[in-house]
């Protein structure tokens, strides 16, 4: 059975003026400040779509590769990742950067290359922007 994470957004105004706030309801984070200033240009302390995606996809790819790892008898001390998602107005989203430093006994760095490929193939965050989306549409007048 899927487990099921939330997250909402509200948004008044135009795209360029207007501001909203993102929620994160599964986990009760709160709210945070969003806006299309800071989307396109420097984040002045409000997040974006952008951060949210790299914050899922570096999180997600450490788990993938600590599981790969110790699937194959290797398990790491420390695995950090850092994800940089390239944003382009008028664009969307061109890219993501993965950097993985990892420590982990008696492997050899190719071993790790080798290891951290297969996380990124196999991230279930790697592979969600592949998968189909549905929409349920409400209008309020």
């Amino acid at each position: 059975m899927a487990v099921i994470r939330n997250a909402s957004a509200h948004w008044e105004g135009s795209l360029m003026e207007g501001a909203g706030k993102v929620t994160f309801e599964s986990s009760e984070l709160g709210s945070h400040d969003v806006t299309w200033a800071a989307r396109a240009n420097e984040s002045n302390g409000l997040t974006s779509p952008e951060e949210l995606i790299a914050a899922a996809h570096s999180t997600c790819y450490s788990m993938a590769l600590s599981h790969g790892l110790a699937q194959a008898g290797t398990p790491p001390e420390t695995i950090d990742t850092k994800a940089a998602v390239s944003f382009v107005p008028g664009t969307g989203i061109t890219g993501v950067a993965l950097t993985v430093t990892g420590k982990v006994p008696g492997l050899t760095a190719e071993q790790f290359e080798q290891a951290a490929q297969a996380a990124k193939e196999g991230c279930p965050v790697s592979q969600a922007l592949k998968v189909p989306i549905t929409l349920e549409v409400n209008f309020t007048e």
